[in-house]
């Protein structure tokens, strides 16, 4: 699921996973429509209905203190359900759900704004009871009210992405003050209560007279654990935490939400933030790009371990990053073009020489995940994927999916060769240095869209390498908001793409790839897939039975999507990188799903040590013109 897929952890190791001290939670106890306090995707819930806490949290942590972030480039909008307009770093602070995940469970959902969850063993609906005591920021009580306003709101001037994930929706009820019925359309989808459960709640008297569809400056009513305390549009924003938020006691927020006050500043780059959190004017980045781990961090508060680059394990799927081809531009309507094209991008040099060696190859949509095929389909997935042979490649059923591999020019030049063999196939013929369509007469063109000029070192030697093969390939480089325009119309020829992937995929893969959202604007079908097959995989994955089922539909649904040559694979790494000052505590355990800020405090002591200590260093980072935020 969308929400839940960018922090998306071995799902099986979860299964086995204990809360200390109690049996695991039986799913039977709300299969027979009694109310739960939580709902397990499959199987059984890790922490029983008197859990106190989740394990990955310190439930003594402090309350206190401010903790800086920064963002690159700007916002003019801070309602983050819509599709207009930049979105403000840490919005979605403002807002509870339903219900919250387990960071250390494939999908289990805990109640919220929810107190309790209940639904059939078919899951043809759920009923969600709020808990009396939830209070929006103005004090008055979350009802069933507000919660049928959200929905509907949601589905009718949302992000369209909404349709898609809550659209299997036939009916909402209310049944009461406190309670709401969602009941589903006709199918076997067991996701769908804990997709209802991720609703995002929005006041309906606060939203009265305003149009929900228009971007919004002005700071919106929410009942999450922060408010928006202050904003410079475009350059700052600070949030601070309820200090009488209704929810601060429940066991799924123990040991969480513990800094006073969050503030963002706003740089015009990642070269210019970096050096202002060496400089100190902020405290915590997680980097993203390999060369600045590998080189942009060393400074005398590096070598004297007061600001700390570590390397926080997870063991979530990486999903998918990678050359996406617009497949509704004519060039790239044919999947041997596609294919052909790949031969052209050297992951090996590009990790060798601009990587630091820090990358793996990704080859399956569900890399780091027992959901990634591998080998020659076999068992249930070959079960799975049987009914379709002559609808799908070929390769389907004989070969495991490997991009292209060089590493040197020899093997480099052997891999052009292959690609220009397949172009020729596909009825491309070069022409005095030229590639040229054998019916238009047309050379091939196309723009690589960019929106972070990090990325125009790794593009620029994958277009050298296609002028070797007589295309004519260019890359551009333009703004957030004028990127974000152009992805949401599907205005581009190529994009350096990604989907990120959960350890239980569900609704979200409709949105993904379905043909209905191929052309939806603002959908998140960014290669334009429009494939039956495809279409059948992902329904029949949103109505796996159990895991095992999950686990086989998920793989034939990745193998189709990969000998479909969609994108051009990039890589992946399986860890997160955070750069930060040491004043922080953190709980001993990481879960599954990676290191989570949001279960930091401020140390006192480290605090002031680093306070004490800046005043000796010289030389922490930029002027202060280079390091002031935009």
């Amino acid at each position: 699921m969308a929400s839940r897929v960018r922090q998306a952890a071995a799902g099986v190791l979860a299964a086995a996973i204990l809360a200390p001290g109690a049996a695991p939670v039986a799913a039977q106890e709300t299969a027979a429509g009694r109310p739960a306090h939580g709902l397990a995707m499959h199987g059984d819930l890790k922490y029983g209905p008197g859990f106190k806490n989740f394990d990955y949290v310190n439930p003594s942590a402090p309350k206190g203190g401010t903790v800086r972030f920064a963002d690159t480039g700007t916002y003019d909008n801070l309602n983050p359900f819509i599709l207009k307009g930049v979105i403000a770093a840490g919005a979605g602070r403002v807002f509870d759900r339903l219900a919250t995940v387990s960071r250390d469970e494939p999908f289990s959902q805990y109640g919220l704004v929810a107190k309790t969850i209940e639904t059939p063993p078919d899951r043809s609906w759920v009923i969600f009871t709020l808990r009396p005591e939830a209070r929006f920021h103005d004090g008055r009580p979350i009802t069933a009210d507000d919660v049928i306003f959200s929905f509907n709101a949601l589905i009718k001037k949302g992000h369209p992405f909404y349709r898609f994930y809550f659209g299997s929706v036939a009916k909402v009820e209310r049944l009461g003050r406190l309670r709401v019925k969602f009941t589903f359309k006709k199918g076997d989808n067991r996701e769908l209560p804990l997709i209802l459960g991720e609703l995002p709640l929005l006041p309906a008297h606060y939203w009265e007279g305003k149009d929900f569809a228009k971007t919004t400056l002005s700071p919106p009513l929410g009942s999450g654990p922060y408010k928006i305390k202050s904003l410079e549009p475009g350059r700052s924003i600070t949030y601070a935490r309820v200090k009488d938020y209704w929810g601060a006691d429940l066991p799924v927020n123990k040991g969480q939400n513990n800094f006073d006050v969050i503030h963002y500043d706003y740089y015009r780059d990642s070269t210019v933030a970096i050096e202002a959190l060496k400089k100190g004017e902020f405290d915590i980045r997680e980097e993203n790009f390999s060369k600045a781990w590998a080189t942009a961090y060393d400074s005398p508060a590096i070598r004297a371990g007061l600001l700390i680059k570590k390397l926080f394990p997870n063991q979530r799927s990486t999903g998918m990053q990678g050359f996406v081809f617009n497949t509704r531009r004519a060039i790239f309507a044919d999947r041997r073009v596609r294919w052909a094209l790949a031969h052209a991008f050297d992951f090996r040099w590009s990790n060798r020489n601009l990587f630091y060696g820090a990358y793996t190859r990704t080859t399956s949509y569900f890399s780091n995940s027992e959901l990634a095929s591998r080998g020659l389909p076999s068992g249930a997935e070959l079960a799975v994927l049987a009914p379709y042979r002559g609808r799908v490649p070929g390769e389907v059923f004989t070969k495991q999916y490997l991009p292209p591999v060089a590493g040197t020019n020899r093997r480099l030049r052997v891999n052009l060769l292959k690609a220009l063999k397949i172009l020729q196939e596909a009825g491309w013929v070069v022409r005095q240095g030229k590639l040229i369509n054998a019916e238009t007469n047309q050379q091939m063109r196309f723009e690589v869209l960019l929106v972070s000029p990090a990325f125009e070192r790794i593009v620029g030697p994958f277009i050298y390498n296609l002028r070797r093969l007589g295309i004519e390939a260019r890359m551009r480089t333009v703004d957030t908001s004028q990127y974000q325009n152009r992805v949401r119309a599907f205005d581009f020829d190529m994009i350096v793409g990604s989907w990120g992937q959960s350890l239980s995929p569900g609704n979200e893969q409709r949105s993904y790839w379905n043909s209905r959202n191929a052309d939806l604007d603002g959908g998140r079908n960014y290669a334009g897939i429009k494939d039956p097959v495809v279409d059948e995989l992902v329904e029949k994955l949103i109505a796996a039975p159990d895991r095992k089922g999950l686990v086989a539909r998920t793989r034939a649904l990745d193998r189709v999507l990969l000998w479909g040559h969609y994108v051009i694979p990039q890589w992946h790494i399986r860890a997160d990188r955070f750069a930060f000052w040491d004043k922080f505590g953190r709980p001993d355990k990481i879960p599954l799903r990676g290191a989570d800020i949001g279960t930091w405090w401020l140390d006192g002591e480290k605090a002031a040590a680093i306070k004490a200590a800046k005043g000796n260093l010289r030389g922490l980072g930029p002027s202060v013109n280079e390091g002031t935020p935009r």
